[in-house]
């Protein structure tokens, strides 16, 4: 609950602090990674800092707690803390390493807002950041303690490899050792962890894409990325029988329990977390209604074309539609349009691929009188929509 003290101090600085929010999470990388280089070994993504997303992603989650603050002082923001939450504990957050960050995000406030700040506004973006940080603490223990262990990170042998669509490889795990493993939920991810070659590690959330609530195996799908850290290790150093790192399975954008209607639309590698919600649902035999939406290149690109149809086929209340920017028989040309797609009656919306898709697509499900609160989506990396960043 944000005192009335701070209220109006926070209302007044939230526009200043949010135009330099821009530079001030850069200073305060800068800072604690030279403090605390350490974090960037198996916590921090070295490429999300290259590319500025993690600062972004940082500087649009404290300006919409802020702004939530002001508009509703006697509640936080639940969506935007429980998708920071689980990031967080797929890392392996610890209590502590708040604390760390309070203390040099401050200090780059301070340098920033050198010309403007006061003790009064100090005081009061400190409050601010306690209540987020204590929020988001107590949601973390609340997630590691539904865990079946209290490690951070097992180790998970990798028994079958094998590449598919347009650079993708699908990896199946299983337990290296006897630590009792959680199983999933369709939706969720898991982090992985590699060793670089200059001998950084470094961790990746991927979603798991079959047999998600398995305990006993680990299924997750990555597309190459040939610019990046992590995907080029898995895919060209990583064999089997080797021994991977991962986390607990975390992820909020899960699979609902309900019988009514569900739509999945996806967009290239996106389509993972819909693959195992299919799985999932072919497994219990369900008698959903499912649309499945896809949009991707070509037909030979789709990563998990083989499975999804299958899994389809086993259901009989689902049917696909897709997309496809080279055009093939039977299929729609270009990119995915609802403006001709009969979306269910109170359907649940499920929605991911790269965010100008995820975007497009979910102002489309509303205009077709989807309510927002129906509509779910999941973002690989930092998330800059759910922020507020642009």
């Amino acid at each position: 609950m944000l005192s009335e003290k701070s209220r109006p101090i926070i209302e007044a600085t939230l526009p200043l602090v949010g135009e330099r929010l821009g530079s001030i999470t850069p200073n305060f990388y800068r800072r604690m990674f030279a403090a605390h280089p350490e974090l960037l070994d198996g916590l921090f993504s070295r490429a999300n800092q290259r590319n500025g997303e993690q600062q972004k992603a940082l500087a649009g989650s404290i300006a919409a707690f802020a702004s939530h603050l002001v508009a509703n002082p006697d509640t936080v923001p639940e969506q935007v803390l429980s998708r920071i939450a689980h990031k967080h504990t797929s890392l392996g957050i610890t209590e502590d390493q708040y604390q760390i960050v309070y203390k040099y995000l401050f200090e780059a406030i301070a340098e920033e807002l050198a010309d403007v700040i006061t003790a009064e506004i100090a005081e009061a973006w400190t409050e601010v950041y306690w209540l987020m940080a204590e929020a988001l603490i107590k949601i973390e223990k609340g997630l590691y303690a539904r865990q079946a262990n209290d490690k951070m990170w097992t180790p998970w042998k990798v028994v079958a490899k094998t590449f598919a669509g347009a650079g993708c490889a699908t990896f199946v795990l299983e337990p290296a050792d006897d630590t009792p493993a959680t199983p999933g939920v369709p939706g969720q991810f898991v982090s992985v962890k590699v060793t670089l070659p200059d001998g950084l590690r470094q961790c990746r959330q991927y979603s798991l894409s079959a047999d998600a609530e398995s305990a006993a195996r680990r299924v997750f799908t990555t597309k190459l990325d040939d610019g990046g850290e992590v995907s080029p290790v898995l895919h060209r150093d990583v064999q089997v029988g080797d021994v991977l790192e991962l986390s607990n399975p975390y992820g909020d954008v899960t699979l609902d329990d309900g019988d009514g209607p569900l739509v999945f639309a996806t967009a290239g590698i996106g389509c993972t977390p819909s693959a195992s919600a299919l799985r999932a649902l072919a497994n219990h035999g369900s008698d959903r209604e499912v649309m499945v939406l896809h949009a991707e290149r070509s037909l030979e690109a789709w990563a998990l074309r083989e499975q999804m149809t299958a899994d389809i086929d086993r259901l009989d209340g689902a049917g696909l539609q897709l997309w496809l920017e080279e055009p093939a028989e039977g299929h729609n040309s270009g990119f995915m349009s609802l403006q001709d797609v009969d979306l269910p009656a109170n359907a649940s919306v499920y929605v991911c691929g790269p965010l100008p898709f995820m975007k497009s697509i979910r102002s489309q499900a509303i205009d077709a009188g989807v309510p927002a609160t129906n509509i779910h989506y999941e973002v690989f990396g930092p998330d800059l929509w759910l922020a507020g960043a642009n």
